[in-house]
């Protein structure tokens, strides 16, 4: 379900090894060039044809659905799903964020597997899909449980990248969230792809900003964070106070030498939250910093910084503003160290 930039490549490449797969988009352009050319995928440099067709719904029964929509789109792509699954069919919840509860109200909480995904992909045209960042999955469930369900799953995923099962699926994917919600941030508001806004230091220390508010928020909400790709502590990564109030120090070095490694590494990396802008499309910065701002109203914590994204992207998402350096400018505000007073 959905056949953008993730959801193109997983169809395509389980099209290639042979498996009777089923890519459905509600776009009517994806449809047409996918008929026309194939799935037309760019991996390191070199395209590959794969044949195959991209249908508007759902047609007969399926053991399995894996949801590749944007966020904004899951629960709708869920529904129509729904009746076309057999009676133990699972369902693969793709989407950034926390969405595999929303999925479970819809469809069981036992039909439900997450699936985080560790590589980066975009359609820069209807039917063209790249690879812009190499990864696999992380595949669990909010029970913790790993059955044969979810090992299959992972065998079968096993032709687009590496899998790795968790028990801490929540975990994994709160981490997820946060850094998303600082790269896919960084990328959105100024239109850029990751890698040269990393290495600017100003944009590195919103980024951090962005990340320390979403840990507070996990932590409050009683989640065990995990390591993202087994690497990036963000419990590590959240500023102290300490790193606050200086200028320069150790630790505030080794942080910002991290995330810029961590975004070099997906310097290619363009926003699919820009990419749904450009088209028109919901943004979903509200399942993504915006889960931040929400959770953290609850539980009586500050997330000044999320909060200002979710704005900034909203302007722009309505055309009140243009994604550019200068608005992300703006954000950070007129000094190179980001405060609150920053904020206004």
């Amino acid at each position: 379900m959905g056949a953008g930039g993730i959801g193109g490549i997983v169809a395509a490449t389980l099209m290639e090894v042979g498996l009777p797969v089923t890519a459905v988009s509600t776009n009517a352009l994806i449809r047409a060039a996918v008929d026309q050319g194939g799935f037309r995928v760019v991996d390191e440099g070199e395209e590959r044809v794969v044949r195959g067709w991209v249908s508007p719904a759902p047609e007969g029964k399926y053991d399995l659905a894996i949801l590749a929509t944007q966020p904004p789109n899951v629960e709708e792509a869920a529904r129509t799903a729904l009746p076309h699954l057999v009676e133990d069919a699972q369902v693969v919840v793709l989407q950034n964020g926390l969405c595999e509860e929303r999925v479970a109200a819809l469809v069981g909480a036992e039909r439900v597997v997450g699936g985080i995904v560790a590589w980066g992909a975009s359609m820069p045209e209807p039917g063209r899909y790249e690879r812009t960042a190499a990864g696999g999955f992380q595949l669990g469930r909010l029970s913790g449980e790993i059955d044969a369900d979810v090992r299959r799953i992972g065998e079968l995923l096993e032709a687009v990248g590496p899998v790795t099962l968790t028990r801490n699926l929540r975990g994994a994917r709160w981490s997820k969230l946060a850094l998303n919600c600082a790269v896919s941030a960084l990328g959105t508001i100024a239109g850029e792809r990751l890698g040269p806004l990393v290495r600017q230091r100003r944009y590195r220390r919103l980024a951090l900003e962005i990340m320390t508010e979403a840990v507070a928020v996990a932590k409050v909400e009683g989640v065990a964070l995990e390591k993202v790709a087994g690497t990036l502590d963000l419990e590590w990564v959240a500023l102290s106070d300490a790193d606050r109030a200086a200028t320069a120090s150790m630790s505030l070095t080794a942080k910002h030498a991290l995330l810029l490694a961590v975004g070099l590494r997906y310097r290619r990396m363009r926003s699919s939250m820009l990419a749904a802008i450009e088209r028109g499309r919901t943004p979903a910065i509200d399942f993504l910093n915006g889960e931040i701002v929400t959770r953290g109203k609850t539980h009586g914590i500050a997330t000044p910084w999320n909060a200002r994204i979710v704005d900034t992207v909203w302007d722009i998402a309505k055309g009140r503003i243009k994604s550019s350096r200068d608005t992300l400018d703006r954000v950070c505000g007129p000094d190179d160290r980001p405060s609150g007073a920053a904020l206004g």
